[in-house]
């Protein structure tokens, strides 16, 4: 018998709760987040591309970069791109 490969499904891997945190927080940045940041602006975008579901994991995958970086380096989020120097600005 062959097996089927599917593609673009959500990775079970590391921590349950940590994933389902980053969804959560996600969303609520998707759908119930008034304030504006260049982050929900790519997810929003995303949105009208690929579909709501799609953009809550890339943004959800996003925010765990976005974090494991601020944890490295001891930095603080932005919401904002900073025009000086084309990273994000500080809030």
């Amino acid at each position: 018998m062959g097996e089927t490969d599917i593609q673009g499904k959500i990775s079970r891997c590391g921590d349950e709760l940590a994933r389902t945190a980053l969804y959560e927080a996600a969303h609520t940045l998707l759908v119930r987040s008034q304030k504006w940041s260049s982050l929900r602006a790519w997810g929003m975008k995303i949105a009208r591309h690929r579909g709501m579901a799609r953009a809550r994991v890339a943004v959800a995958r996003k925010l765990a970069v976005i974090l494991h970086r601020m944890w490295s380096d001891g930095s603080q989020f932005r919401w904002g791109k900073d025009p000086a120097n084309g990273a994000t600005a500080a809030a």
